[in-house]
């Protein structure tokens, strides 16, 4: 797993942020896939094969990233910055469409 490059210095966590109801520490400028990266077991699998995925591209062009961040489905967490207290949890399946 990845760390965040302030992890385990002098600079404690700007905030806290929960991840699949596990609170997790996080810095100011952070994005919600770089916490993803950091968190083990929280990638999401491919609606279409089943496959686990984790953020790769880093840019919003992959889709890889997608989370539910605050109860947002399909969130681009490589576009979002964390904020205090936000929700973040794995996006199981595809996103449903409200009608």
């Amino acid at each position: 797993m990845f760390k965040s490059v302030l992890e385990g210095s002098a600079a404690a966590p700007d905030m806290m942020v929960m991840v699949n109801g596990v609170e997790t520490p996080a810095w100011n400028g952070e994005t919600v896939a770089s916490i993803l990266l950091r968190v083990p077991n929280v990638g999401r699998t491919s609606p279409v094969s089943g496959k686990p995925r984790l953020p790769y591209c880093q840019m919003g062009v992959c889709f890889d990233c997608l989370a539910v961040v605050d109860g947002i489905a399909s969130t681009q967490g490589c576009l979002v910055a964390v904020r205090p207290g936000m929700r973040i949890d794995i996006q199981r399946g595809p996103r449903e469409i409200a009608r």
